[in-house]
C-alpha cells in the first residue's frame, strides 16, 4: 500500500545563518502541487535566501529542504537545476547570444541543444514573436528581456518555477501585464510556484497563499482574501496597509 503523496516542495526546520547573523530561522512549512506562493516581506528579511536554498544557491546551515519527497542536498546540482524553472531580477541574458541561444542555454549545458521549434513556442508563451529568436539581448526591451528570462525558466518543462523579485525592475504597466501572463502560464501548465515580492499589491493579486517573513521567520501564513479582511498579525498588516491606503487615495480622487 502506498503512503500519501509527498509535498511538491517542503521546508524542515531549514536556517541558514552569515557568522552571526540569522538570514533564515527554522523555517518549516510545505507547499502542495499547483500552488502559486508569494513570499513577502521587508528587505533582509530572509525571503530571497530561503527561496534560494530549493536549488542550492544557497546551503542551509541546518534542516532539510525536500522537493518532491527528495532531499535536494543529496540531488546532482545540474539534474536538481533542470528541473527547477528560475526566474530572477536582474535577468541575467548572456549579451553575447541571441535570444534563442540564451532561451536554451540549460539544454546546452546538458550537451543538447534546444530544437527551434521549442524556442518558438516558448517566446509565444511569453507573447514574443518567434523572429526575436535570433536578436540580441541589448535590442529588447527591459520588459522583453524578463520574458526571455520567463521562457528560458520554463525552456525544460519544469514543475516548479522559482521567481525573485522578477519584476521589480519593469515599469508598473509591463510588470503588471508580465504578472498576469506567469500567473496564465502557472495555471496552463500545472506549475507549482514560489515567487518572492516586496510587493504586497502584487502578491495579493497573484498568489492564492501569501507567507509573510520577519526576521528570518514565517510570521504569517494566510490567503490574500484572509489578508485583505485582516487576518495575519501586525507585520501582515503594515504590508497590506501600503496597498490599502494607496486604494482609498484613488478612491477619494475619483469623488
Amino acid at each position: 500500500m502506498s503512503g500519501p503523496t509527498p509535498s511538491a516542495l517542503l521546508f524542515d526546520k531549514v536556517a541558514k545563518r552569515f557568522g552571526a547573523v540569522t538570514a533564515v530561522d527554522a523555517v518549516s512549512l510545505a507547499v502542495e502541487d499547483g500552488q502559486f506562493i508569494a513570499l513577502v516581506g521587508q528587505s533582509g528579511s530572509g525571503k530571497s535566501t530561503l527561496l534560494k536554498t530549493v536549488n542550492r544557491l544557497v546551503e542551509p546551515s541546518e534542516g532539510v529542504v525536500l522537493l518532491g519527497g527528495e532531499d535536494v542536498a543529496g540531488l546532482p546540482l545540474p539534474a536538481l537545476r533542470r528541473n527547477i524553472g528560475y526566474v530572477f531580477q536582474s535577468i541575467g541574458l548572456f549579451p553575447h547570444m541571441n535570444v534563442g541561444e540564451n532561451i536554451g542555454i540549460g539544454a546546452q549545458i546538458s550537451g543538447e541543444r534546444l530544437p527551434s521549434a521549442r524556442v518558438s513556442e516558448l517566446l509565444e508563451m511569453v507573447e514574443l514573436e518567434p523572429a526575436m529568436a535570433l536578436r540580441q539581448p541589448d535590442e529588447l526591451s527591459g520588459g522583453q528581456r524578463q520574458r526571455v528570462g520567463v521562457a528560458r525558466a520554463l525552456a525544460n518543462d519544469p514543475k516548479l518555477l522559482l521567481m525573485d523579485e522578477p519584476f521589480g525592475a519593469l515599469d508598473p504597466v509591463t510588470r503588471d501585464a508580465l504578472g498576469m501572463r506567469v500567473l496564465d502560464l502557472h495555471k496552463r501548465l500545472g506549475l507549482t510556484s514560489v515567487m518572492v515580492t516586496h510587493d504586497m499589491s502584487e502578491a495579493l493579486l497573484l498568489a492564492d497563499r501569501v507567507l509573510v517573513m520577519d526576521q528570518g521567520r514565517i510570521v504569517a501564513d494566510e490567503t490574500p482574501q484572509a489578508l485583505v479582511a485582516g487576518e495575519g498579525g501586525e507585520v501582515a498588516q503594515g504590508l497590506v496597509a501600503v496597498p490599502r491606503h494607496q486604494a482609498e487615495r484613488l478612491a477619494e480622487l475619483a469623488r
